[in-house]
């Protein structure tokens, strides 16, 4: 049967959209499936680390935002700061860095197909999925990727000690240019300006988290927000932790969060993804998708053995000695910085 595209992609989030930049950029005929017509909001910390705006650059994407300059970590009083020494990270609102994505798209020919994928066949010779036919799919989903569930790559994740996000938008003028990462008893809220009058609020805790009284027990930041207009709905996002038994099975390769993801702590989700979009490419233009596997292990690499410690520490007895370690140890602490941040 003969191809009606080289790729097809299952997704069209910021991970489906850059891989599809990449592919057309390779010279790859390229449709993106997705159900939703308008721009997709997500609950996320909303901050382009500097390698992740490297990439975006590199595809011709530009998105509007504020200029984020390192990583604060603050508990009671006490706070460490670290500057990026590798280049300027970016707050730009999800639906913002959607539509530039979206947009490079179009202009580089990629088609657009608006379906729910519920089934997807894959042969030795390609991959049938709404009503067309492509040499390559990558699945580009989500977390809770039905691409990973339908061809068998679904892992089972123990429930124990599963966390979830939440996410709120404040009008307000943003108080500093660092990434701010408040630590309390139970729960991790980041603060990222996306704009001169915006400022996102990510919680991360477990799936009793209650966003109010989250904030509330963060008197700092509680503070900072007092009698401030809410500018968006509240919106959750978990459990985080997927796993994924391979990262491809025939032409068949997942990509971003459907491949498996750990937990949103340390705010580098997109840099990873955008790297393994480019390995996908990579792999399918050279005719070896088998060689994803080993790939996505290269690419993601550092994020699970980072974000497994800090999570381990974070969920465990050491967590109220984490901002006081950063301060102990600023050249550790940089250092660790410094690799989320390529």
């Amino acid at each position: 049967m003969t191809a009606d595209v080289d790729l097809v992609i299952i997704g069209a989030g910021p991970v489906g959209l850059a891989a599809s930049i990449e592919a057309r950029l390779a010279g790859l005929t390229v449709a993106v499936i997705e159900p939703r017509h308008d721009a997709i909001d997500k609950a996320c910390g909303e901050g382009l680390m500097p390698g992740a705006l490297a990439q975006l650059a590199r595809l011709g994407v530009d998105p509007e935002g504020m200029p984020l300059r390192g990583v604060s970590y603050r508990s009671g009083s006490r706070h460490a700061d670290h500057r990026f020494r590798v280049g300027e990270g970016r707050g730009v609102r999800r639906t913002t860095l959607h539509d530039a994505l979206a947009t490079r798209a179009a202009q580089l020919g990629v088609r657009r197909i608006d379906d729910r994928v519920d089934t997807l066949v894959h042969d030795a010779g390609g991959v049938t999925v709404s009503g067309i036919r492509a040499r390559y799919a990558f699945g580009c989903d989500g977390l809770h990727s039905a691409v990973r569930r339908n061809v068998g790559l679904d892992r089972e994740v123990a429930r124990g000690g599963r966390r979830f996000g939440l996410r709120q938008h404040f009008t307000v003028e943003p108080w500093s240019d660092l990434i701010e990462v408040y630590w309390s008893d139970r729960v991790e809220a980041y603060v990222t300006p996306v704009s001169e009058n915006l400022v996102g609020i990510a919680m991360l805790g477990t799936r009793q988290l209650n966003f109010e009284a989250a904030l509330a027990a963060i008197p700092e930041l509680a503070g900072r927000l007092c009698g401030v207009a809410v500018a968006s709905t509240l919106r959750g996002a978990g459990p985080f932790r997927q796993r994924a038994a391979s990262a491809v099975i025939g032409r068949v390769l997942l990509v971003g969060d459907a491949s498996g993801y750990i937990d949103a702590i340390t705010g580098e989700g997109l840099r990873v993804g955008f790297e393994q979009a480019r390995a996908a490419v990579e792999c399918v233009v050279a005719g070896r998708p088998q060689d994803y596997a080993q790939a996505w292990n290269r690419a993601t690499r550092d994020f699970r053995l980072l974000t497994t410690a800090l999570v381990g520490v974070a969920t465990g007895p050491l967590r109220a000695g984490i901002v006081p370690a950063a301060r102990a140890f600023p050249v550790l602490y940089g250092s660790i910085v410094e690799r989320l941040a390529r």
